[in-house]
């Protein structure tokens, strides 16, 4: 019933179209001269052949789908409108334009304007429908339920309406790879990046999407779409391994689409492969520099994808002790954010925050007391700071210098707005785990060992409760400052289980292999293990520029 009444609206909107009120119309029939956008010669080879499109209609309809797997919807979307100009009865390009204007799990809203062209493009697509394939015809109709003419509709109705739409379509057309894949996407949207409970659970949905996946990779093993869902799909589970096939034929399946080359490094770095996540984002950096260069034109939201490579890649640095990488790579990234990011203060403040992350993680404490303070509106940056700054003195003994860091850390604080995030969780539970650290080491410092301890602990246990992000909300898993300081008392026994915990929590990171080493050797347990955490952490740590004493620079070594 929903998708007939949606299909009677849009016969409605293609009757008053016929008046002349369509702007998308308008657009398409224009005799005003339009710069076509780039034809991209590495987006891939995948293609779904639409009905009656010329050659060079296909072409553009593909770089549209291409674009929108790999997030670049603003670009997609230019493409996908120009080909209904180049051809205003290619049904599936009408339909590619409402594609490249949907929700999707990094953005769950459709703005006003959206909303409006994606609805007006269906009208075209469903008016133009009757020479179109059974399968186009029946995207159509789905994608139909996905959008509502009234702006003011909510969205998770129509979401909703989209996923029993597009099982539907799943479901008479099997054999269809981009079919399975788009009915997965759809899944996934009801859940965005929570597919799977913190037990290890999948929460309701999540296998019928994977099984969809599946599906799409059985028919089709290089499905751009159907790759790059699995390692959304498979990350945040208990078992990441199972998308290392989709992480490893992203790596080259389209060179051109950054985003698509980088999304390896999310399996990468949920399996301890570090040099594999600084490569493929090394890769994905480049790609998106030859693409700002092509279209020379200001980017909009596809900017946060870009920074993300930087950031990913900056983490990967962080927990295979490559400092100078880790820095250098966030000073790239601040040479070439837009005017517009400190303008806007949402964007670049997190970048900030991770560059004093960056500092305190390799110990570098002068250099964090010496850095200028970040602008008013980084407010999380500027918090950041004084959280680094007090870590800093407290590590250089000076605890007193540490408590007035810490009073400064409380009052900018409190001027970080309530609802203000940050990897996909609240700011303010993050800062409930640095507040936490920051007691923690000055404690030590005061000689309150027990005190210090426990906030510690206190601050593991909220950095676990944080929801699943890549790179993770807390980038300096607080472990490795409870493991030395459980080292530093002779504890052995607690810091050998801290550091199992932190392994099996994010594999083969150099800092828990060699505090696990160090705490088995101290006790004189398991020699041959001892052995193997050795070697293991030797290979992690072959491209360091640095020596380590302890799992935290923020304690002497043990």
């Amino acid at each position: 019933m929903k998708t007939h009444l949606c299909l009677a609206r849009l016969w409605l909107s293609v009757s008053l179209f016929g008046l002349g009120l369509s702007p998308v119309m308008a657009a398409a029939n224009s005799t005003t001269p339009v710069v076509a956008p780039p034809l991209f010669t590495d987006l891939g080879s995948h293609s779904r052949i639409i009905s009656g499109a010329k050659p060079e209609t296909q072409r553009y309809f593909d770089q549209g789908v291409a674009f929108v797997t790999g997030f670049n919807h603003d670009e997609g979307l230019r493409a996908m409108q120009h080909a209904t100009r180049l051809d205003p009865e290619c049904v599936l390009a009408w339909w590619g334009v409402a594609l490249a204007c949907s929700p999707h799990i990094n953005g769950t809203g459709v703005s006003a304007t959206r909303a409006k062209l994606a609805w007006e493009a269906l009208a075209q697509a469903q008016k133009f429908s009757a020479a179109a394939t059974a399968p186009e015809q029946a995207l159509i109709r789905a994608m139909a339920t996905r959008f509502a003419g009234d702006e003011k509709a909510k969205r998770r109705p129509l979401d909703e309406a989209y996923v029993v739409a597009m099982r539907e379509v799943y479901q008479a057309h099997p054999g269809d790879a981009d079919i399975a894949a788009w009915f997965a996407d759809a899944m996934m949207m009801l859940r965005p990046w929570d597919l799977w409970k913190k037990n290890g659970e999948a929460h309701p949905g999540t296998e019928e999407a994977l099984a969809a996946l599946d599906e799409a990779l059985r028919l089709n093993p290089r499905h751009p779409l159907a790759n790059h869902l699995a390692v959304h799909a498979h990350e945040a589970s208990p078992q990441p391994g199972r998308a290392d096939a989709a992480a490893d034929r992203l790596r080259d399946l389209a060179p051109g689409l950054g985003h698509l080359v980088h999304m390896a490094a999310h399996i990468d770095v949920r399996r301890g492969r570090w040099d594999e996540a600084i490569l493929v984002n090394t890769k994905s950096i480049a790609a998106n520099r030859r693409y700002r260069e092509i279209i020379d034109r200001p980017l909009s939201g596809y900017l946060g994808y870009m920074g993300h490579d930087y950031h990913m890649l900056t983490y990967a640095a962080m927990m295979s002790g490559r400092s100078r990488l880790a820095a250098q790579t966030m000073r790239d990234l601040f040479s070439e954010m837009p005017a517009e990011w400190p303008r806007e203060g949402a964007m670049g403040d997190g970048y900030f925050a991770m560059h004093f992350e960056v500092m305190k993680r390799f110990g570098q404490w002068d250099e964090i007391l010496a850095a200028p303070e970040p602008i008013e509106k980084y407010r999380h940056a500027r918090v950041w700071r004084f959280l680094a700054r007090g870590i800093a003195l407290a590590a250089k003994g000076d605890p007193v210098g540490a408590r007035a860091e810490e009073r400064a850390f409380v009052e900018a604080r409190a001027k970080v707005p309530e609802k203000a995030e940050y990897r996909k969780n609240p700011l303010n539970d993050v800062l409930e785990i640095a507040a936490r650290l920051l007691v923690g080491e000055i404690l030590l410092r005061e000689g309150e060992i027990e005190a210090a301890l426990a906030a510690l602990r206190e601050a593991v246990e909220r950095e676990d409760k944080l929801r699943y992000a890549e790179p993770p909300a807390w980038a300096q898993p607080v472990r490795h400052a409870l493991g030395a300081a459980l080292l530093q008392r002779a504890r052995l026994a607690e810091a050998e289980e801290v550091y199992r915990e932190d392994l099996a929590r994010t594999p083969d990171n150099g800092w828990s292999l060699f505090g696990l080493a160090q705490a088995l050797r101290l006790q004189n347990k398991n020699p041959a293990e001892a052995a193997d955490l050795e070697a293991r952490f030797k290979r992690v740590w072959a491209k360091a520029d640095m020596t380590l004493t302890s799992s935290c620079f923020c304690l002497p070594g043990n």
